[in-house]
């Protein structure tokens, strides 16, 4: 009483931001030791009080727990019937034999050995590959099966199989067949007998000589025109890494994993995708805005054919344990000591010319500003020697991206991106 004004009011309240709960109040109890003698009408008038305040609140919060549910249940459906749509899609070129073969379940658990261990090669994206073995065709494969319950999984399940099937080029990782069963997505690939690129040049297999790797320089410079320029539409890898680069029993390259894959128009020069791939191969501007293009394709195979010359565990002698491989090199070639950065397993069994020449056209792949690397033809044409090298600074430029919102009025939703560059010190 000395506290408290004469009329008090209990409720409850709870917040979730953006997420959808459901609170329920089972019980509440007060008491109290003041006794208070009113007239029949204030008690009345008390209890309306009390009334009002507990149920009020506890219809806005069932209120907002409805709306936000119904929400909730829009998204889900959309989402839901886009992946249904894909899948039916899927599944009507699957019946007309286009594209790759369909596969049981039951199939593939017996070509793996019921997705033994013993046969798993590793886990790449969003599920984990298998060595296997189709008795009907008398075919080593590779089986990827997507991780159970990844939606991005689903997603790139139905981009290989819409993308992948349509293309046609020796130097593409060929899709033999997909399964998709209640919530197993399956995708099957011919074997590769020598793996990928990155076990020869990181791993402990045996190292590839020169003239293999200047051929295999050459082979996935040829698949990536066909991708951009030579067929019916752009394609936009986008995760474009020397893992993904794989490798026959005669050492011929396919470039593989198409999962996150995007078709364009070749008037169109970019694409808002949103951000993915593998960190050290994304080009700068990709990072900044988003935007995939064929020049941040262009920009990782530049990193690719560094990683095909150059000793990665390389000592940066300005001790800044963040240099990467781009600025290592570009400080090298600002020397002129390029044949400083070449990988020690080749010893002196090498094309020295060679070598400088895929060293210069892998930095100028990898030029930090979008507009001043070369289309994948030009550089095809620098490699086969059919033009001469290209003039690049001494320096290397870093790009610097200002982002500005555009007007309410606008109507746009994409971010309006100037850039410039500056000189940094290697």
């Amino acid at each position: 009483m000395k506290v408290l004004p004469e009329w008090i009011m209990v409720g409850f309240s709870a917040a979730t931001c953006k997420y959808v709960e459901s609170h329920t109040l089972y019980s509440w109890e007060f008491s109290s030791s003041l006794t208070v003698e009113e007239e029949t009408s204030g008690n009345r008038a008390r209890k309306i009080k009390i009334f009002i305040g507990v149920v009020v609140p506890v219809g806005v919060v069932i209120a907002g727990t409805v709306i936000a549910f119904i929400i909730w249940r829009k998204k889900y459906v959309k989402r839901t019937t886009l992946e249904t749509t894909n899948l039916i899609s899927i599944n009507y070129h699957l019946q007309r034999g286009a594209g790759p073969s369909r596969f049981s379940y039951i199939d593939l658990a017996s070509a793996t050995n019921n997705f033994s261990k013993h046969g798993k090669l590793g886990e790449r994206g969003f599920g984990a590959v298998y060595r296997g073995y189709l008795n009907d065709l008398d075919m080593r494969v590779v089986v990827k099966r997507i991780s159970s319950g990844s939606r991005q999984g689903k997603n790139e399940y139905v981009t290989e199989v819409k993308v992948i099937s349509q293309l046609r080029h020796i130097n593409l990782v060929k899709l033999i067949g997909c399964c998709q069963d209640r919530n197993d997505f399956i995708l099957v690939y011919e074997f590769m007998p020598n793996g990928s690129l990155d076990f020869h040049l990181f791993g402990r297999r045996s190292p590839l000589t020169w003239p293999i790797r200047y051929q295999i320089s050459l082979v996935l410079a040829s698949s990536l025109l066909y991708l951009q320029e030579e067929w019916e539409q752009c394609v936009v890898h986008r995760d474009i890494k020397s893992s993904n680069v794989m490798l026959d029993s005669s050492f011929n390259v396919k470039l593989g994993d198409f999962g996150l894959a995007k078709l364009m128009d070749h008037e169109v020069g970019h694409k808002t995708t949103g951000l993915a791939g593998t960190i050290g191969y994304l080009a700068p501007e990709y990072i900044s805005t988003g935007r995939a293009c064929k020049e941040s394709d262009v920009y990782s195979f530049g990193v690719v054919l560094l990683e095909i010359t150059a000793r990665i565990n390389f000592v940066d002698p300005g001790g800044k344990s963040d240099l990467g491989l781009v600025e290592w090199i570009w400080g090298l070639y600002g020397k002129w000591e390029l044949l400083l950065a070449v990988d020690a397993k080749l010893g002196k069994d090498f094309d020295e010319k060679q070598v400088e020449r895929l060293i210069i056209v892998g930095l100028w792949c990898a030029l930090p500003d979008f507009s001043s690397r070369p289309s994948i033809r030009q550089a095809i044409q620098v490699l086969h020697m059919e033009t001469l090298m290209p003039n690049l600074p001494v320096k290397m430029h870093v790009p610097m991206y200002h982002v500005s919102l555009p007007s309410l009025s606008s109507g746009s939703e994409e971010p309006l991106v100037t850039h410039s560059s500056i000189d940094v010190g290697c």
